[in-house]
């Protein structure tokens, strides 16, 4: 039990640093955000969100690995993004619409995660300054400027020059993420991933 309150004690701290690297958190905006929030631990393959369900919360990730993907009609899998230690995976377009998710949030490695009660986050996004200036910062550097970045380097770069990039910007994770992952995120066949990572 000891463990247990320590472990969820380090991880909401880890919440804390996280969100003051986009803007300083006050301490009675820490204490609402803490009345919103419950400690998860998952085991590899499960999900934390599933395609087809509303989603109610969205989550930060203090230990592990995941992976937000979609499957199409012929059962083919999409790795859009992988979310690891210190990123908040959610399903955004669905909780900002109350509608069923296109994408499924799974664990790559048994994980520990803080899940935030999204309509109540976004409540407190209403009165609450500093949340706000932090939810604009957060906004701008993963939505905007990482989604315009991800929409150029697949119009204009190819296979490899992708691959190069990913293993670039994500040096701290790329031996945690199988090849067939990865080999999806990059929209290749895991053939074609293995011969651009023998020409490297």
């Amino acid at each position: 039990m000891k463990n247990k309150h320590l472990l969820q004690d380090l991880t909401f701290k880890a919440l804390k640093m996280a969100m003051d690297r986009y803007w300083p958190i006050p301490v009675s905006t820490w204490d609402a955000i803490c009345s919103i929030c419950s400690h998860h631990n998952l085991i590899k393959g499960e999900r934390i969100y599933s395609a087809g369900e509303v989603p109610l919360s969205f989550a930060f990730v203090y230990q592990g690995l995941f992976r937000s993907y979609i499957t199409n009609d012929q059962g083919q899998e999409y790795n859009k993004i992988f979310f690891d230690e210190g990123t908040f995976p959610g399903a955004m377009t669905a909780l900002l619409t109350s509608t069923e998710s296109n994408f499924n949030i799974q664990a790559l490695e048994d994980s520990c995660v803080i899940k935030i009660n999204f309509a109540a986050f976004r409540q407190q996004l209403k009165d609450d300054h500093a949340l706000a200036l932090f939810h604009i910062h957060y906004l701008e550097k993963n939505w905007l400027l990482a989604k315009d970045a991800r929409e150029i380097q697949l119009v204009q770069e190819n296979a490899e020059q992708r691959y190069r990039r990913f293993t670039l910007n994500h040096a701290s994770i790329c031996a945690r993420i199988p090849q067939y992952h990865i080999a999806s995120h990059l929209g290749i066949t895991p053939t074609q991933l293995s011969r651009i990572r023998k020409i490297n």
